[in-house]
């Protein structure tokens, strides 16, 4: 299946008191270039974020917005440092005495003093948040890829229609190339008849200028291969797959020989049907760059 490389997903997991939501969109790019917006907290999956997401991936500007909640009522733990509480304590009845002062430090001033109480998050399973995460990136890339394929039909449905009209041109310019050639001897024979009347005319010299012209105008190498890449182009559209740099080296081939025909064209209609094949080839080319 052809898959175009713009796209969007979403998704949405609760686990666990334990919510994550993630989006991806993609636009155009040559390679595959992965954007990651996530919290602080669960940076240290990003690596693996990055090289998991890349087997639903080959091209494309991909951004990644990961939000991450933890809504658990035990995130943190306050922790009582008794040694340094008694360490305070120690020092305070010490001056009591020294200075002839009261102690009056109740536990609530103590508690206030640094270090006594700290407070520490809990220790997170990192393999379980990576699997909540992992559910919600393959959830989002499912609906990523979706999409992406369901432009990529329609633009291969449009690429086959210009590749079937670039196919009539080439067969009329086909047809009409050697007619051109018969029409040049008409026009010879009528002209040396015009200007030397009755006077035979020298048929070797006849054939030459044919010959001549023919070869200058002769696209028949162009033209059959203009067909060769058109139906490459069908085939690999057919087989699907990662085909955008492919199909664009052989878009830029066929401008190629459209150009070549165009330089040869001595005909007014010949000379429009190279244009139409260009102009063609170009929206061809410009579609053929959203493809992975």
């Amino acid at each position: 299946m052809i898959k175009s490389m713009t796209g969007f997903g979403r998704s949405e997991i609760t686990a666990n008191e334990r919510r994550v939501v993630v989006e991806m969109k993609a636009v155009n790019h040559r390679f595959c270039d992965i954007s990651i917006k996530m919290p602080k907290k669960i940076s240290f999956l990003e690596t693996t974020i990055r090289t998991y997401i890349k087997k639903y991936v080959e091209r494309g500007k991909i951004d990644i917005f990961i939000t991450y909640e933890d809504c658990s009522e035990n995130k943190v733990n306050v922790k009582y440092n008794k040694e340094l509480a008694l360490l305070y304590m120690s020092y305070f009845n010490e001056m009591s005495m020294e200075f002839g002062i009261d102690n009056k430090i109740s536990p609530s001033v103590l508690g206030g003093f640094p270090d006594v109480f700290t407070i520490e998050e809990q220790s997170v399973d990192e393999d379980e948040i990576w699997e909540l995460i992992k559910e919600a990136l393959d959830e989002a890339a499912v609906k990523f890829v979706e999409s992406r394929i369901t432009e990529g039909e329609n633009l291969k449905n449009d690429i086959t229609d210009k590749l079937n009209n670039m196919a009539d041109a080439v067969a009329y310019i086909e047809k009409r190339s050697p007619e051109l050639v018969s029409e040049y001897r008409q026009k010879l024979y009528d002209k040396v008849n015009e200007l030397l009347g009755n006077v035979v005319i020298d048929e070797n010299r006849i054939a030459t200028e044919v010959i001549i012209y023919a070869d200058k105008i002769c696209v028949d190498e162009e033209t059959v291969r203009l067909k060769s890449h058109i139906d490459s182009t069908k085939s690999i559209l057919s087989i699907g797959g990662s085909v955008g740099r492919k199909l664009d080296f052989i878009a830029q081939e066929m401008n190629r020989e459209a150009n070549t025909i165009l330089s040869k064209a001595n005909s007014l209609d010949i000379s429009n049907k190279a244009i139409e094949l260009k102009t063609d080839i170009e929206k061809v080319r410009e579609q053929i760059q959203n493809l992975e």
